[in-house]
């Protein structure tokens, strides 16, 4: 039998549109707005638990043209301000080092001076951030979102679209043992049922939970 390895390595491709929004209206109509350009508010700062989605809005808005994702590990002169990006996303501030925190607090204020467009994220609120003072005020500059991260009902309900959507028939009990047995963010999941459903052609099997379970414990023994 050939063995399909489940391959969670690969970058997905971040979309506003791909963006499971739950109890998030107000931040993806609000991140819609910075895609325009079209926001108020110049600064806007995202924060939440792991896998909640806010690198994913961050990689999504990096799409757009004259825009610029910026990661915490990032060289040095991805933190320089440029006339020819007027949108920055700087993500995981709550891992700038003291020299990055240096050159993010500059950008800010090259930001700011030049009618441009940021938005950043960490894993807590501005308030709490362990930067240094000057900086944790930029952050709070804009507007402040706390990204909800699905509830368990929500993915289900998420993941029962995704497989309809795919024409694949589950039985009952297979989701919910996903939940409780692997990884819980929503990319993961997604990319599991993408592969479950190669594995049930290859093996010319339907999706049941004895074939799951078995599947699990081959991926286990690699």
């Amino acid at each position: 039998m050939k063995q399909l390895v489940l391959d969670l390595g690969a970058e997905p491709v971040c979309t506003l549109e791909s963006f499971e929004v739950g109890r998030n209206a107000e931040v993806a109509a609000l991140m819609r707005q910075f895609a325009e350009r079209s926001s108020r508010e110049h600064f806007a700062y995202l924060w939440g638990e792991i896998g909640a989605g806010k690198s994913h809005l961050l990689k999504a808005l990096a799409s757009s043209e004259r825009a610029r994702y910026i990661s915490p590990f990032s060289i040095e002169t991805e933190f320089l301000y440029s006339p020819d990006v007027d949108l920055y996303l700087l993500d995981d501030c709550e891992k700038l080092s003291p020299v990055a925190q240096i050159d993010a607090f500059a950008l800010f204020n090259e930001i700011r001076a030049n009618n441009a467009f940021m938005v950043s994220a960490g894993s807590v609120a501005p308030a709490v951030l362990p930067v240094r003072e000057d900086l944790r005020t930029r952050m709070g500059w804009g507007l402040v979102y706390q990204i909800h991260g699905l509830t368990d009902d929500e993915k289900l309900a998420t993941l029962t679209q995704m497989a309809e959507a795919r024409g694949l028939i589950l039985s009952p009990g297979v989701l919910p043992y996903l939940l409780s047995h692997f990884q819980r963010d929503m990319v993961s999941l997604s990319s599991m049922l993408d592969s479950l459903d190669q594995y049930s052609l290859e093996t010319k099997r339907p999706i049941t939970l004895p074939l799951l379970r078995e599947w699990l414990q081959e991926e286990a023994k690699e």
